[in-house]
């Protein structure tokens, strides 16, 4: 792959994104989003993101992934893109081990209604069971059925708190989360000031439609990133994007 930004290079990207600074707040992971958009800034064609992917945002995404204690993504994004555990290369796991990491990183999802099937592989697959984050009211029913399967956590009353949601985190030793939306997810996120950085790949396709941006929310939470690196193939553009020191 090749690297634009800061200096032109041939790069492996699980080499730079495993060497990548990634400093933790004392109290939660470093929170870091992983989107894909078109050109125009959609996040999905036909409510799914697989068609705006390539071989190099493949690879990207593993390698993003191969670095996370924990991948969270909405429960809407867990539906929809008909989700599973990851499934690192032996070489990504003993790599993962030899930094002190688990060999696989946990799964987690945020849902306030529940709708998850519980006999999915999300589930049924997954290395270690998978926390589950919802609210005091979510539907009894399915809180049962999901304790069966999974690490429930109520955080919140009738929405997901995700400050609470990432001091959780923290406690169980997370560093690094992985958080792979959708859009609404990251700009709760956002408005919480918990995004630490972006790893947004820009697809050369013209979507149009209503599809939502990477960052969707009804206000505006303007933080400021730097550009840590950009990378090209194909006509893909992958960038990453880091909070701005204060």
């Amino acid at each position: 792959m090749r690297q634009l930004l800061p200096e032109p290079a041939e790069i492996d990207p699980f080499e730079a994104h495993a060497a990548a600074a990634r400093p933790a707040p004392s109290d939660r992971p470093w929170m870091l989003l992983n989107m894909v958009t078109s050109t125009d800034g959609a996040i999905a064609v036909a409510g799914r993101s697989g068609s705006l992917g390539s071989d190099a945002d493949h690879q990207v995404f593993r390698a993003i992934r191969a670095v996370g204690d924990v991948i969270i993504a909405a429960g809407g994004t867990v539906r929809a893109e008909g989700y599973g555990p990851p499934k690192p290369t032996e070489a990504v796991r003993a790599a993962r081990i030899a930094r002190g990491q688990a060999a696989f990183p946990r799964m987690a999802v945020v849902s306030g209604s529940l709708d998850l099937d519980e006999t999915s592989p999300y589930f049924a697959e997954a290395p270690e069971p998978p926390l589950v984050y919802t609210t005091a009211s979510a539907p009894p029913e399915r809180v049962a059925a999901l304790r069966k399967v999974a690490d429930v956590q109520v955080a919140g009353t009738h929405q997901v708190d995700l400050v609470s949601v990432a001091a959780h985190l923290g406690t169980l030793g997370v560093r690094r989360a992985v958080v792979e939306g959708g859009g609404v997810l990251n700009g709760h996120l956002l408005a919480a000031d918990l995004v630490d950085e972006l790893n947004l790949t820009i697809a050369p396709l013209l979507v149009g439609g209503m599809a939502r941006r990477a960052v969707s929310s009804p206000e505006e939470f303007p933080r400021h990133l730097d550009l840590a690196h950009l990378w090209e193939s194909d006509g893909n553009l992958l960038a990453r994007y880091v909070r701005r020191a204060s």
